[in-house]
Formats: structure tokens, sequence, C-alpha cells
């Protein structure tokens, strides 16, 4: 068995044979903003997860202006093939690939295993903060088959249709309300959301390295919980970051045809009036 869409995950291996290829740029998005400065891969680009994605005022992800001023800023054409990397197994740079693709960029690529296997292999690393000459990006029309919004939530509960909570058993179970390091990522309840199943991020990737497991792990790994091809599937996390790690996975790994990321996750869900949860 081989993954459904490989051309959208590199190693880095190839990265490396790439980084002076002017038609690649490769971006970092992680959960500690400090790591690009501390040392990046050459010629990498910074995209974090708040201050590059997020709208400063609301609870929302930037509008198609932003996101094409900030893709002019860093050379990104809609011709680039964008590679993009970062710390824990890929969670931020999932969630930046799959907003590059709700906006409709063609050419993306995730580097398998992220900072963790580049570190290991002792590859370099720099401080240098590459500019690269501004350029005119175009998006095209939000791609709304992959984000799905509460009221999209409530509708999949009505039809019985296939929820997968990607957080530890902990959160599943409603056990572990607040997350020490996480206090902007609280809820009122705690619990999931009625008909998912658990399913950890962290099942999907090999601990060593930070690499995606083999297809015929991950395919038995969703299929034993009932999480089919055929029918459409809404993953789900905290704040969207790590169910975007899923939604990559379902989607480009295992060939998945309808699958959705809950971005409102449970900081929505756990804080919502009259929302139904389970423990």
């Amino acid at each position: 068995m081989q993954y459904a869409h490989p051309e959208y995950l590199v190693d880095t291996e190839w990265v490396a044979e790439n980084l002076n290829n002017s038609s690649v740029r490769i971006v970092e998005s992680d959960e500690d903003a400090l790591l690009y400065a501390i040392g990046h891969i050459p010629g990498a680009v910074q995209v974090d997860w708040f201050t590059s994605l997020q709208n400063s005022l609301r609870r929302e992800f930037i509008g198609r202006e932003k996101f094409e001023q900030l893709c002019d800023s860093l050379g990104i054409s809609n011709d680039t093939t964008v590679v993009f990397y970062g710390d824990k197994s890929n969670w931020f740079a999932c969630y930046a690939l799959w907003l590059f693709q709700y906006y409709g960029h063609d050419r993306l690529r995730l580097m398998n295993g992220g900072r963790q296997k580049w570190e290991l292999e002792k590859r370099p690393l720099v401080k240098d903060v590459p500019t690269y000459t501004r350029v005119r990006y175009i998006t095209k029309p939000a791609d709304n088959s992959i984000r799905a919004y509460r009221g999209d939530v409530f509708m999949h509960i009505e039809a019985s249709g296939m929820l997968v909570d990607v957080r530890s058993p902990k959160e599943y179970s409603g056990e572990l309300l607040h997350m020490a390091n996480y206090p902007q990522e609280g809820a009122m309840r705690g619990g999931h959301i009625p008909g998912a199943v658990s399913i950890p991020w962290s099942t999907t990737v090999n601990e060593a390295d930070g690499t995606f497991k083999a297809p015929d792990a991950l395919a038995e790994l969703f299929e034993q919980q009932g999480i089919r091809p055929e029918g459409e599937v809404i993953a789900y996390c905290r704040i969207g970051e790590r169910s975007s790690l899923t939604w990559f996975v379902l989607k480009f790994l295992l060939g998945y045809a309808r699958v959705k990321n809950y971005d409102g996750s449970w900081t929505e869900w756990g804080n919502l009036v009259d929302a139904p949860i389970e423990k």
C-alpha cells in the first residue's frame, strides 16, 4: 500500500537538494515562534500562526487581501512550490498548508518529519533572514469544502456523520480541561462532541523522528474506529492546528475525498451556549 497522494509529501533530502531552487519557497511554521530565530533551514521564511495568519481583532484567520499581501512579501507567486515544515511533527506547518489550500494554492508540499528530522540528521540551520523580490499573488475563491463551521458540526451530529477528536485521551474524556501551557485555549466545559471518536494526532506519527506512519498502519488506525473513506469526515482539536495534521493525513496520505477541518474546535464548542457535549 502506498500513500494516496505522495506528491504532497517530500523528505529532508529533497528539501536539501532544492535549497537553491528559485521556484521553491520553504516556509517554517512552529508552535514555538522563537525557534526560527534560533536557526532555520537555509532560505526558509517564517509564517507564524498568530502574527502572520490570524486576524488581529477577531477569532478568524486572515482574509484574501491579507493573504495575498503575505505571499507578495515572501516572494510566493501562484506558480511557486511552497514547502512547509515546523516543530511538533508539523502541527502548525499543516495548519499553514491547510490555509494555503483553502485559498487555492496548487503547489503544496510538507516536509516529512519537520524540524525534528532535519535536526536529527544534523542538517544545516542558519540565522540569516532571507529577503525575496515582491510578487503579485492572486487568490482563488475560498475552498469551503475543507473547512467546517459550527453549523456544519451541528448538522453532522444530526446526520450521525464521522467526527474525529485528535486531542489527547484526557482532553477527550473531559478530565483535562485546561492545558498548562495554553491558557488562551481554555474552555468552560470539558469532554467531546457527541459521536466523535478519539484518534489522537500523535498516533499518526513515529515518535522517533516525527515522520508519518506507513499507509497501511494509518488506514488501520482510522478504519478500526469506523472512520471510512466514503462519506464526510470532520476533524477537530482545540484551535485547529492538530486537526490540520489529521486532515492532511486523511486527505493526502489516505485519499479520503471529503475531509473538513473544524478550526473553531474545542475552544469554540466548549464555550458555545447550548452545544451538546459528551464525557
